[in-house]
């Protein structure tokens, strides 16, 4: 009985293999059919301040007003 039992699970391996080897084929021609581009632009990611990621470049921020430091607040000048 041991002898009938050893040759079923080396069918059983023997399947296995083949259907992995199979299935392994399949997907290297599914991404044969469907290649990826390789622009820098598809690879770029952007942060956003909060640490976000995103396809999109971040809108230009507006310019800040500098203060003269003549404008600075003096604690010796009273309102």
């Amino acid at each position: 009985m041991s002898k009938n039992q050893n040759t079923f699970i080396k069918k059983q391996k023997a399947e296995l293999k083949k259907r992995k080897k199979r299935e392994k084929q399949e997907k290297m021609a599914a991404r044969k059919d469907n290649p990826k581009s390789g622009d820098l632009d598809d690879m770029l990611a952007y942060v956003d301040q909060f640490g976000n990621i995103s396809d999109t470049p971040p809108e230009p921020e507006p310019p800040k007003k500098e203060i003269n430091p003549s404008q600075k607040f003096n604690r010796n000048n009273k309102f």
